[in-house]
Parts: structure tokens; sequence; C-alpha cells
């Protein structure tokens, strides 16, 4: 029993060993753990750019759909929301009326640009959009306009190269549906590489 009490009173704090143990597993986490963070960043990135892009599909099929069912007649009363292309009553040709405000249009589709299929995706949490909003929603755009076949650039800012974390969407030519990118597969339609 004197043995025990002479060992407890002898010891104090962690050995050497002990430290230098702990410190080295520590290293090895952290050296695991920093790439798979770093991996984390990137999916979610990927996963944002998958979300715009799910987003410019349905925007785009559900404006498409409206313009169908007001068959190009002008509406009666303005806009409830007055922002937007166009007069406060939309014509249902090169805008539609929406909840937030009006839609540009062309060939019953949004235009490639700021009024037309970004306004009524909602990637900015302003209507109408802005090029401030959309950098602040960490979002960019290149190129685009009101023509068919024009063709819209959008990015998920933030990656190692914004330019190859992208995917595109064309306003299309008369009874045609616009092109939307995959990014599934780095093309000039879609890139993942760069996010």
């Amino acid at each position: 029993m004197n043995t025990l009490k002479g060992m407890n009173a002898r010891q104090h704090g962690f050995t050497m060993i002990e430290l230098i143990v702990v410190i080295v597993i520590l290293g090895i986490l952290a050296a695991v753990a920093l790439p798979r963070f770093t991996n984390v960043q990137r999916d979610a990135r990927i996963a944002k750019l998958n979300a715009a892009r799910g987003a410019v599909l349905a925007a785009a099929g559900m404006i498409h759909g409206t313009a169908l069912v007001r068959g190009g007649v002008a509406d009666t009363a303005a806009c409830p929301a007055n922002l937007g292309p166009g007069p406060a009553t939309a014509d249902n040709v090169t805008n539609v009326c929406t909840e937030s405000g009006r839609v540009q249009i062309l060939n019953g589709y949004p235009t490639a640009n700021l009024p037309g299929i970004i306004d009524s995706s909602g990637l900015t949490s302003t209507f109408p959009s802005t090029a401030a909003a959309l950098t602040a929603e960490g979002y960019s755009t290149t190129g685009g306009g009101a023509v068919a076949g024009s063709i819209l650039t959008i990015r998920v800012n933030g990656g190692s190269n914004v330019a190859t974390c992208f995917f595109t969407y064309t306003q299309p030519a008369p009874n045609t549906a616009p092109q939307v990118g995959s990014p599934a597969a780095a093309n000039a339609t879609g890139n993942t590489a760069g996010c």
C-alpha cells in the first residue's frame, strides 16, 4: 500500500511521450480533415450551380406556361407590382406579369438577360435584378441579350476558376425551347472544374 501511495505522490502531469503522441495524432487528423473541408466548399458551389440551373429550368417552364395561357392577349389591368420592363400593363408578347413584377419574354420564354431569366428564376432577392445584387448572392453573368440565339452564361463565384464554374441559357428561336447547359460533363454549355 505504501508503494501505491508513493507513486501517486510523484506523478503531477502528463509525460513528454504522452504529449508528443497527442500532438502527432492531432497533426494527422488536421492533415486528413483540411482536404475534406475544402472539398465540402467545392461541393457546396457545385450544389449552388445545380440549384441555379434548376431554378432557371423551372422559371423558363412557368413563364412559358403563363405566356401560352394568356395567348398574347394584353392584360386589362396593370401588374400589381409595377416593376420590370415594358408598360405597367403586360402585353404577354414582350413581357408577362408575375407576382414580383414584369418579366421580359421573347418567343414565349424569358429573355437571356437580367430582366428575363434572372428576374424570373429568383436568383437574387431583389426585383428587378441588378448586377450588384447578383454578385451579392454569389453569382455573375456574361453575354446574353433579348434576341433569339443570345447566350447568357451564369457563373458561381468563389471557386478556383470562376470561368469554369458555369452553365448557359440560350434564348430560343420561335417554336423551340431554350437550351440550358448541363455542367455534369465539362463542355461549352456547362462546367464544374473551377467550382
